[in-house]
């Protein structure tokens, strides 16, 4: 990956809409060797996938909060029917594992503070594999997720 890759990944990060055409004027090269270069770094990996980031408020999603999970039990079997449940729940939004006192970190999106509730009384605390959940709600959020480093 060369300086030209990496000006191409800052510029798609901000604009993944960017033609070949707009790409090439501003990486000085033409149309079809940016649109070549950008098809490489998709095939590479390095691209994983164009997504439209929506706004929260304009979908009626008032409350995010990070919620931290502890596991009572580490079984490879209750680790994954967890992981399902997570999955299966269009409120987490994003999850991680974690070194410390929590095992897993959860991004979650909610319509109100009722609905956190329900996500973590009647969805997370009652699985079998959970010991204790503590969440944090977001205030406010003065940087937005932003782009990698390259």
């Amino acid at each position: 990956m060369d300086a030209t890759d990496r000006h191409l990944l800052r510029l798609i990060q901000k604009d993944a809409t960017l033609t070949a055409e707009a790409l090439g004027r501003a990486l000085n090269l033409s149309a079809s060797q940016a649109g070549r270069r950008r098809a490489r770094l998709e095939a590479a990996g390095a691209i994983r996938a164009t997504q439209a980031r929506l706004d929260p408020a304009a979908l009626g999603l008032d409350v995010q909060a990070f919620v931290q999970v502890q596991m009572a039990s580490q079984t490879p079997e209750r680790a994954r029917a967890f992981l399902r449940l997570l999955e299966a729940e269009p409120r987490v939004a994003s999850v991680w594992t974690l070194t410390g006192e929590a095992d897993y970190l959860l991004r979650v999106w909610c319509r109100d503070l009722a609905s956190l509730n329900d996500l973590i009384h009647r969805v997370l605390l009652p699985h079998e594999a959970v010991a204790r959940v503590q969440s944090q709600i977001v205030m406010d959020q003065p940087k937005r997720d932003g782009p990698l480093p390259v």
